[in-house]
């Protein structure tokens, strides 16, 4: 199976929301990426309910909503009601993953989940059979634009080998700093989903960009 590209709508303009939401649809991206910060377990707030909202009512392609938020499962179903398709949490976000997990699944999302820079795969054997897809950020989280972190390469290496040696078809999603000089090695290594934000949004033709990293 070829890999998916997510463009992350924290970085596009959003005073022209629907043009660059119109603009994924009619690309080869395969979802929008949405990351909701809320200022305690990132230091940064994204956006909230309103704006998944508006780009749910233009989005045509699956929505991969990233809770970057402590407590999750406070908003598991809110974020389910207003249009998300995959739901993933921070394995450091939650005391009682494997309840989060379930309680995503129990919504109809596709549930995941997510590990910070330094936190290390072994953590994810046993709930690995229940989640859709791991996202290890390469960055850490909570601002666009940072720089790629080596270290991820070796990461996505011993996941795929977790998830190989339980004959499961979890995807592996990679987020941060994501970019033509990486996309190669990344999918060599092990992943499937490449997030991309500033590196599309922030350039002349985005939707070149995202079938410049399809075709990779």
């Amino acid at each position: 199976m070829s890999h998916l590209i997510a463009p992350s709508i924290l970085a596009a303009d959003f005073g022209n929301l629907q043009r660059d939401c119109e603009m994924v649809n009619n690309s080869d991206a395969d979802w929008f990426h949405i990351d909701v910060m809320d200022g305690h377990f990132v230091p940064n707030i994204s956006y909230g309910m309103p704006v998944i909202k508006a780009i749910k009512k233009y989005a045509t392609k699956p929505l991969d909503v990233h809770l970057m938020i402590e407590k999750p499962e406070r908003y598991i179903e809110e974020f389910a009601n207003i249009g998300a398709d995959i739901i993933t949490v921070h394995y450091e976000s939650t005391v009682h993953l494997h309840r989060t997990i379930t309680q995503i699944k129990d919504t109809g999302c596709k549930a995941g989940v997510v590990l910070n820079l330094t936190t290390p795969v072994s953590v994810l054997e046993d709930i690995l059979p229940q989640c859709f897809m791991v996202l290890l950020m390469s960055i850490n989280p909570g601002f666009g634009g940072q720089k790629f972190e080596e270290m991820t390469y070796s990461k996505i290496k011993k996941l795929r080998s977790m998830i190989n040696a339980q004959n499961l078809n979890t995807h592996i999603e990679i987020d941060g700093g994501v970019n033509d000089k990486n996309a190669r090695k990344l999918i060599e290594s092990g992943a499937d989903v490449l997030v991309a934000g500033s590196y599309v949004f922030k350039s002349e033709n985005p939707s070149q960009k995202i079938s410049e990293l399809k075709l990779i």
